[in-house]
């Protein structure tokens, strides 16, 4: 039987179009999808959208549409941009979804009851439009949220639900300091521990229906509604299935991907949910920053926002999630330009990658391969280790640096003047190893390149020789952008 691999993004907020911070999310997820999907892993791979809520209600509101007609709309603009990045997601999931979401988010609130952690209570406080949560003073810097300081912070009195949250706090801090639930980059997990230093609190799980009319409503109160976190956390279960058992095929999540402003939700509050329903807790929560333009955060509420569409238009997908997947590492921001993505996409794929492939193919039709059992030497075991502890910068120069050792290699053995087919051989099995490496970042182009030379994109064909033994002369896989 395969070994499982479950990997979900977060799922956007469906209030705007996608930005190129979520192409950065979505990308990465497929990354390590596809890589264990190379190692023949029995892989689910979820994604989808956050369409209930304030913010979704009162954009569609603004806009003068109906939420449902106006959720709709954005959704198809993220399953868009999922096929435009070549992403490989197996299921896109919709919390306005009757069929496949709801069953389990009334499932989920029904456990939550059962084990007594919802409680009705007026409240007042302080509320964050931007995060969709109530926040206290610590929470603010200058009066202002830190994630969304152009946004104005709300006064909210109301009577709601809460969920128990402060009954699970030392439990959660225990899972999370033990690595039960292992939070990477490390740096979060201290992060994390240090926002909860003074214990977990207690979360509003509903709004009043005069106030927010669009959401689930709340089973037996017809006066309120879901709020966010019962009913958009829950998608990570319904999206295998839950509550059909046979969601049980893929839970735990192997990794919840989250950027770091999303941190204290899933670390925090989900586990939380799960230790009240008795269900098992996810595995890893895998921590990406933000990207930025000069330095400055991009998000839909400060306005500075990208639109991911005109970079693959422009330079491919390919050269976007390379780029991706080269210049940040895990847990960092990252700045982001047109230049800095084509200036890597043609010093790296075009110059160091496709030319080798140009070169070594023209040579091997001229003069044919001949196998041999000296090969030009990668360390896969420290790439497949880099790839799994989240370093994909890491594994991606390693890569790199044996496509500069092959490029020096056909330098000094000169088979165009040698003839010589066991160097070509080895040139030519040189590719197929990157070939196989690169595929989750590049899928498009080694897909192709893969089919050129007669090759399987799995890691099991790199014990196994060159089978095509006559090489034709290979197309550019990788034009040069100007």
């Amino acid at each position: 039987m395969k070994e499982k691999f479950y990997i979900t993004t977060t799922i956007p907020y469906a209030n705007a179009p996608p930005h190129i911070g979520h192409a950065l999310e979505f990308v990465q997820a497929d990354v390590l999808a596809r890589w264990n999907s190379i190692k023949e892993k029995n892989v689910f791979f979820l994604t989808g959208t956050d369409e209930h809520g304030t913010k979704n209600y009162q954009t569609a509101k603004k806009a003068g549409k109906n939420p449902q007609n106006f959720v709709d709309e954005n959704s198809e603009k993220f399953k868009e941009i999922l096929k435009l990045l070549n992403c490989s997601n197996n299921s896109f999931i919709r919390t306005t979804d009757k069929e496949k979401h709801l069953p389990g988010v009334l499932k989920m609130w029904e456990l939550l009851e059962k084990s007594k952690d919802l409680y009705k209570k007026k409240y007042e406080g302080d509320y964050c439009p931007g995060c969709e949560r109530f926040v206290t003073a610590k929470d603010l810097v200058n009066g202002k949220c830190p994630d969304h300081p152009k946004l104005k912070i709300e006064k909210i009195s109301e009577e709601n639900y809460f969920f128990r949250l402060s009954k699970y706090s030392d439990k959660i801090k225990k899972l999370v300091e033990s690595d039960e639930i292992e939070i990477i980059p490390k740096k979060w997990k201290n992060n994390f521990l240090g926002l909860i230093s003074g214990g977990l609190t207690d979360v509003s799980f509903s709004r009043d229906k005069s106030h927010l009319p669009w959401g689930i409503p709340v089973p037996g109160d017809e006066s309120q509604v879901m709020y966010v976190w019962c009913d958009a956390l829950t998608n990570y279960l319904t999206g295998i299935g839950f509550p059909d058992e046979k969601y049980k095929k893929f839970w735990p999540a192997d990794v919840h991907l989250v950027g770091k402003d999303m941190l204290r939700f899933h670390t925090g509050i989900w586990p939380g949910m799960l230790l009240s329903a008795k269900l098992p807790l996810p595995k890893k929560v895998v921590v990406h920053g933000f990207l930025t333009i000069n330095g400055e955060k991009m998000s839909k509420s400060t306005g500075n926002v990208i639109d991911p569409k005109q970079f693959v238009k422009e330079l491919g997908s390919d050269a976007l999630r390379y780029f991706f997947c080269r210049n940040f590492s895990f847990g960092d921001d990252g700045d982001i330009s047109r230049e800095a993505i084509k200036r890597r996409y043609n010093d790296e794929l075009a110059n160091k990658f496709g030319n080798l492939i140009s070169r070594t193919s023209s040579l091997a039709e001229k003069y044919g391969i001949e196998e041999t059992k000296n090969f030009l030497k990668l360390d896969i075991k420290s790439i497949s280790k880099f790839i799994d502890n989240f370093e994909l910068d890491k594994a991606l120069n390693k890569i790199f640096e044996f496509l500069d050792n092959c490029n020096e290699y056909i330098q000094e053995k000169k088979p165009w003047e040698t003839k010589d087919k066991k160097v070509l051989y080895e040139l030519v099995n040189a590719i197929k190893t990157a070939t196989i490496l690169l595929n989750p970042f590049i899928p498009t182009a080694t897909e192709k390149i893969a089919k050129h030379f007669g090759f399987k994109l799995v890691i099991e064909e790199l014990k196994k020789p060159i089978k095509n033994l006559k090489i034709k002369k290979a197309s550019i896989f990788f034009g040069k952008t100007e």
